[in-house]
């Protein structure tokens, strides 16, 4: 079952179902663009009204990406135990979120995370360090959600077109763009609620049709995967990923920590927040997505053993060498097979799903990001005696700025893992924006130095050590195959740019003659733990 026996059932059933999905979608979007979208507080923050639950299945919509449906189901195929570091460690970063940053940062913040930082601090500067990291971290993500879809389509066009990947990169990326000026937050959340039924919905289905193949018996699904993987019981261990050298293992320590410290300096995932009316909301959404998502990773670990199992690491990497493609392969397979009907509904509807899955999740950091350019950068920048336009129209137009940069970095890195890519976006939120945010929140003593270089200090080391890593060149898996400019050994920069990050906080705010204004971080105290006088 490779991509060249996908028939032309396969892809008229999935690009009708997706069809459907954009149309429904495009009304929604509609819908709410006739609702009220001219503030800046409807436009970013939906006008602070969707209920716990709702914000709730929101932010797992907006977390449960192509990353983790397509990408993390990939490595687990390919490399068993290992590719689970994924799984365990986007689940466990809920915790970081739930326990240290959603309250404090709905209570301190409106629209951004600079708000947070800017409360207590000169804004001016403490805006563009903090609104650049927001959108390189945005942009690294929304690469691996245009991976996601170029590899998706390109199977279901029979892993052959390299044209339709690209219109299929580029489609998306005029989509979100349409998504986020037309309908801003209200239309982004309610097409991530969407999304995230349809998501759960074909996972569990998925879920349940591999443990029926091996009736129910999970040590029987993993002792074939162990068999088809031709490792053995290796294939249930450590180390086929991050276990040949201590470069690897070095690797695996740097990745857990940017999935377990990355999550709570997301800016797409902290800007849902500001979308309920109190901390307290804010907390129970955590709770709800929590829910969610912690079964949607449970189930990410049946699937990438049962596309082992069924499919075979071999059939998987011939059809995408990153491993983008198991499910969409394991799916086809649980319906009957190639040419069968259940094989082609099944199929179809997977696909579906998973590229629905893609235009929700960068519908909601396009919009986080455009809100930084226009909330933070714009408003910032912008001088007094140029003609001033309104924050939202300048949302609207950085969002087709950001589109653009996306879909040509997504054209560049569309041989990558798209969970692989999302783990450097993982890194850089960990390196550049959690130390200022918790800093911010918990140090008396930070102040505006501080800030800046914890920001500049975490983000710059951990883009150039991304540039200068085997991600980019020196082997044949790189970005740039042909070339060699490889010096650091690592591909994730997290267990050097995360304490980076923090240290610089740290040696800018001591060094600095400003003193901390007590007053200030006593209002953002009062206010971060018991709501007084938030937005």
């Amino acid at each position: 079952m490779t991509g060249d026996q996908i028939t032309g059932d396969h892809q008229t059933l999935a690009l009708v179902l997706f069809s459907v999905f954009i149309v429904v979608t495009l009304a929604i979007t509609t819908w709410a663009g006739r609702n009220r979208q001219g503030s800046a507080e409807e436009f970013y923050a939906g006008g602070r009204l969707f209920s716990p639950m709702e914000n709730g299945f929101a932010i797992a919509g907006d977390y449960m990406s192509a990353a983790s449906f397509l990408g993390i189901s990939g490595l687990i195929a390919l490399f068993g135990y290992d590719g689970m570091l994924y799984s365990v460690g986007f689940l466990v970063a809920w915790l970081v979120v739930l326990l240290l940053v959603a309250e404090l940062v709905r209570n301190c913040g409106r629209f951004t995370l600079a708000d947070v930082v800017a409360s207590r601090m000169a804004e001016r500067p403490v805006r563009i360090a903090v609104g650049s990291s927001s959108v390189t971290v945005s942009v690294l993500y929304l690469v691996a959600q245009m991976v996601g879809a170029g590899s998706l389509v390109a199977l279901l066009l029979g892993g052959t077109s390299g044209a339709a990947r690209s219109w299929t990169v580029i489609g998306v990326g005029a989509l979100m763009v349409v998504y986020v000026s037309l309908g801003g937050m209200r239309a982004t959340t309610w097409i991530q609620i969407v999304k995230a039924v349809l998501l759960m919905v074909g996972t569990i289905a998925l879920t349940v049709l591999v443990l029926i193949r091996f009736h129910g018996n999970f040590n029987e699904l993993l002792a074939s995967a162990a068999e088809r993987s031709g490792h053995g019981a290796d294939f249930l261990g450590p180390g086929l990923l991050y276990g040949q050298n201590w470069t690897a293992r070095l690797d695996f320590v740097s990745l857990g920590l940017a999935l377990v410290l990355g999550t709570a300096g997301l800016p797409h995932i902290l800007s849902r927040f500001y979308t309920v009316p109190t901390a307290k909301a804010a907390r129970h959404s955590v709770v709800w997505s929590i829910g969610l998502i912690g079964g949607f990773y449970l189930m990410t670990i049946v699937l990438g053993f049962g596309a082992a199992a069924v499919v075979g690491p071999d059939t998987v990497h011939a059809s995408n060498a990153a491993g983008n493609t198991a499910v969409p392969l394991l799916a086809l397979d649980l319906g009957g097979g190639p040419g069968s009907t259940g094989g082609t509904i099944l199929f179809a509807v997977v696909a579906a799903v998973a590229i629905a899955t893609i235009l929700a999740v960068v519908a909601g950091i396009t919009l986080a990001s455009s809100a930084s350019v226009a909330h933070d950068l714009y408003a910032t920048l912008r001088r007094s005696d140029a003609k001033q336009y309104s924050e939202v129209t300048v949302a609207r137009l950085a969002a087709a700025g950001i589109g653009v940069a996306a879909i040509g970095l997504g054209l560049l890195a569309s041989d990558l893992n798209v969970a692989f890519l999302v783990g450097l976006a993982f890194a850089v939120a960990a390196s550049a924006n959690l130390p200022v945010v918790l800093y911010s929140l918990f140090w008396r003593r930070f102040n505006t130095r501080g800030a800046v270089w914890s920001v500049y200090g975490g983000l710059v080391p951990a883009v150039l050590l991304v540039v200068v890593s085997p991600v980019v060149s020196g082997s044949p898996e790189s970005l740039f195959p042909g070339v060699d400019f490889e010096f650091f050994p690592l591909e994730n920069p997290g267990l050097i740019s995360i304490p980076l990050g923090f240290l610089a906080g740290w040696f800018g705010t001591v060094t600095s003659s400003e003193p901390a204004d007590e007053a200030k971080h006593a209002e953002t105290e009062v206010r971060a733990l018991t709501g007084a006088g938030a937005v």
